[in-house]
């Protein structure tokens, strides 16, 4: 397999789990906002903060995108935020980039992928090009951020149940677990601080929260079944960080990314790195963590993470490097 067609769906893969990333944490915080006091500290800015873009929305939007308050009205910044990062093309982030990334990505290599896949990749992003301007309403915003993700979860279940899972398939898989494992943290480093700051706030406050959280990885329901009592700070950030069995969780994904890895040739450096990572996920016992703690800690993973995939270019997209 020539290297440069294994980044290619590497890649793809890692856009388009980027564009539902970010479709599902619009749409979900959208909703929280509705229900949150300014004084909870949770606004606009947040979703930027976790999805690390803060410079580059600061350049485009020098005035934080909008004036007033923080609901899920037009104010507090929602018009810029919400078209920083859903349809600006400027922004490589954005849902609307991400999606052209990932239908460019899939179209160059489309002689590996089912052809279904392929219709669906390039439908999606048109759909998400004509519709994805349109969010002014939050009734047709809903709407739009619920069809990317159902649209990228087709995607995802046309490859699965459609292309031989050889080394083409592993790729897509490496690059959909490693930019889910990269979300997760990002939201726990971001959200869980911001929702930290807030522990004198009152439980049902401080549920709504967390359920904004879990809700925007699509592991509230999961969650109560693994915890049977009310949400609290410490039991959600271990379930996102340390299951092994719920397919956003950090450590999930990088049994995923274990399983593939050995599948390929070459890769014993790679397969070292995620290792290395699973053991400082796995010594993780959350308890009561501070917020400096916390944020040490996701930093560190986050660095983990950038090293991994640097070894995955360097042992199968840049095979003349060594690894």
């Amino acid at each position: 397999m020539l290297s440069r067609v294994a980044e290619r769906m590497y890649w793809g893969a890692r856009y388009l789990e980027r564009a539902e990333n970010t479709a599902r944490l619009v749409r979900v915080y959208d909703a929280a906002l509705m229900d949150l006091p300014e004084q909870a500290g949770i606004g606009w800015p947040l979703l930027v903060e976790i999805c690390g873009a803060r410079e580059a929305f600061s350049a485009r939007y020098p005035n934080g995108g909008n004036g007033g308050g923080n609901g899920s009205g037009m104010g507090g910044g929602a018009r810029g935020t919400l078209k920083f990062l859903a349809a600006d093309d400027a922004n490589p982030g954005s849902i609307v980039a991400s999606l052209a990334q990932a239908r460019e990505n899939f179209r160059t290599t489309r002689d590996l992928c089912p052809t279904e896949a392929w219709r669906s990749v390039n439908e999606l992003h048109l759909y998400g090009r004509k519709e994805l301007p349109k969010m002014a309403s939050p009734r047709r915003r809903h709407e739009v951020l619920s069809g990317i993700v159902r649209g990228v979860q087709q995607m995802t279940g046309l490859l699965s149940g459609t292309m031989s899972h050889g080394d083409a398939y592993q790729f897509i898989r490496i690059g959909r677990n490693l930019e889910r494992a990269d979300m997760t943290t990002r939201i726990i480093d971001v959200a869980a601080a911001a929702l930290l700051g807030v522990r004198g706030a009152e439980t049902r406050l401080d549920n709504t929260l967390w359920m904004a959280v879990l809700k925007s990885l699509s592991g509230y329901q999961m969650y109560r079944q693994y915890v049977r009592r009310r949400i609290r700070d410490e039991d959600a950030i271990r379930f996102l960080l340390n299951d092994a069995l719920f397919p956003r969780a950090v450590r999930h994904c990088l049994g995923e990314l274990e399983t593939s890895f050995m599948v390929l040739p070459n890769h014993e450096v790679p397969l070292r790195a995620v290792l290395r990572l699973q053991r400082i996920v796995d010594a993780q016992v959350v308890q009561a963590f501070d917020e400096a703690a916390l944020h040490r800690l996701m930093d560190d993973l986050q660095i983990e993470l950038a090293e991994v995939h640097r070894q995955i270019a360097a042992a199968w997209f840049l095979p003349d490097q060594p690894a």
